[in-house]
């Protein structure tokens, strides 16, 4: 595996690890009890993604990332203290996590189109989905709350 699909990978396992980390935490923040089990299950979507991928990478005899960039944290800080301020706070963690679940697709999207085919482009496509129905998940939440 070549120098970039090893950036590109281990760049959306920081990704997703992140946004996990942050779907926990929201799912604490929130006040609806079945708002946190939804966010509850998507950090568990995002676990299975995540060990995806990480077993990709040491298959092809590659250390993949195993915990978010410092950058990361300091992000999920900021956007707790942002979402502390909203009147409807548990709107705003929903509005967050859909922005931020679309960024993750999207960058997913653009590693397919990087990545050559072989092990770790069907490893994307077959997590593609996954990502696409958290997505639809979150964006249906938003509108809910009126996004």
């Amino acid at each position: 595996m070549s120098l970039t699909p090893r950036y590109l990978c281990n760049g959306l396992i920081r990704r997703s690890i992140e946004l996990r980390a942050l779907y926990r935490h929201a799912a604490v923040q929130v006040n609806e009890p079945g708002l946190r089990t939804v966010l509850d299950e998507e950090a568990q979507s995002l676990d299975e993604v995540i060990a995806e991928l990480q077993a990709q990478m040491r298959y092809h005899a590659l250390e993949p990332a195993t915990r978010s960039r410092l950058l990361g944290l300091a992000r999920q800080r900021f956007d707790t203290l942002l979402a502390r301020g909203m009147p409807r706070r548990d709107g705003a963690w929903i509005r967050l996590l859909a922005r931020k679940e679309q960024r993750l697709l999207k960058a997913f999207e653009r590693a397919l189109n990087r990545v050559a085919m072989g092990d770790m482009n069907a490893t994307l496509h077959r997590q593609l989905p996954r990502l696409q129905s958290i997505d639809l998940d979150m964006h249906s939440l938003a509108k809910a709350v009126g996004h």
